[in-house]
């Protein structure tokens, strides 16, 4: 998406008066225009099938259907639309099984208003807005304990969302997968490095080569992954037992 396009925006969230709040802030930004709005997951999925928006503003725990299933029956239905999980923890272990079902990222409802302009830019460009270094960081606390989907189909009802606790197992390692095995070396090694939180320059000084190169070798590793960011990379390098 260029500069110059209108980011179309979706709001989704059981709470009227933060819907309000979000697009006060969003239509007064230049370059936004909010295009519906959804007061629970099953309506926000009709939304976006119908509205096609370029971000949409994702709340969890909603009656009818949560976040995490309208994330995914999203993923699958629009494609072209990408989620950005609103939580009020920042260790919601919900919104990262959004994450899981292919949200692109996710911020805290209390952040300041050009926080969440920032990364509805971010997203609407193609990048994800939680940095990879907290990816990791929360996958290995939660990673072998993410709720799936059809596990937190009562998310909607305010119950407990415990991940059973802080010292869970270590997460067990995947089966092979024929993705990986399609990576070259250098695109594993790449992998690994996104995986371990570093950033396009960081990986540029480890392998010596230029940022230019990094940036292409992730876009490769990102389309055999068929992932749509570095955090669905990062999940898939976990799941894989690649880290």
């Amino acid at each position: 998406m260029s500069d110059t396009e209108t980011v179309r925006i979706l709001l989704v969230d059981d709470q009227p008066l933060l819907r309000m709040g979000f697009r006060m802030v969003l239509e007064a930004e230049p370059g936004f225009a909010v295009v519906g709005e959804a007061a629970d997951g099953a309506a926000g999925v009709a939304a976006a099938v119908a509205e096609a928006p370029d971000v949409i503003l994702m709340d969890v725990r909603m009656p009818v259907m949560n976040g995490i299933d309208a994330t995914a029956a999203i993923a699958a239905q629009a494609p072209s639309s990408r989620v950005l999980i609103l939580t009020t923890f920042d260790l919601d272990e919900y919104a990262f099984a959004a994450l899981r079902a292919g949200a692109s990222g996710f911020m805290l409802k209390d952040a300041r208003p050009a926080e969440l302009v920032a990364a509805i830019r971010a997203v609407a460009a193609g990048d994800a807005v939680v940095s990879p270094r907290v990816t990791k960081q929360l996958l290995e606390l939660f990673g072998a304990k993410l709720p799936s989907a059809s596990a937190s189909a009562s998310a909607g009802d305010g119950a407990n969302a415990g991940a059973g606790g802080a010292g869970a197992a270590e997460h067990p390692l995947a089966q092979s997968d024929g993705r990986l095995e399609a990576l070259t070396d250098r695109e594993r090694e790449v992998l690994t490095a996104i995986a371990e939180g570093l950033t396009n320059t960081e990986i540029a000084a480890r392998l010596v080569v230029s940022e230019s190169t990094v940036k292409t070798h992730v876009g490769r590793v990102l389309q055999k992954l068929g992932a749509r960011d570095r955090v669905q990379a990062v999940i898939f390098a976990y799941e894989t037992g690649l880290v």
